[in-house]
């Protein structure tokens, strides 16, 4: 990986840690809902992300550690492509 591939993904998953961490739920379109329940199939439903078992939308209620987690792995990955040489 170049220096600009590895600042982009670090700052990428630095700012969706961010949205985790200032979103408490997402709620899913009826056809994303559909894929999720289809992919997943019935024992997907019992999961503790889904806010609803209703068969409409579905509510996705990330841990609250995720958002934490992406912003850690983004500035670590975001300091070490500022490290890196320009030259390569």
């Amino acid at each position: 990986m170049t220096r600009q591939h590895l600042l982009l993904v670090g700052l990428l998953l630095f700012f969706a840690g961010v949205q985790f961490r200032m979103v408490d739920s997402f709620t899913l379109s009826e056809k994303s809902s559909y894929f999720v329940s289809a992919q997943m199939g019935q024992r997907g439903q019992s999961l503790s992300l889904w806010g609803n078992n209703t068969p409409g939308r579905k509510v996705v209620q990330p841990p609250k550690w995720l958002g934490l987690a992406l912003m850690s792995v983004g500035s670590v990955l975001t300091l070490k492509s500022l490290s890196m040489s320009r030259a390569g």
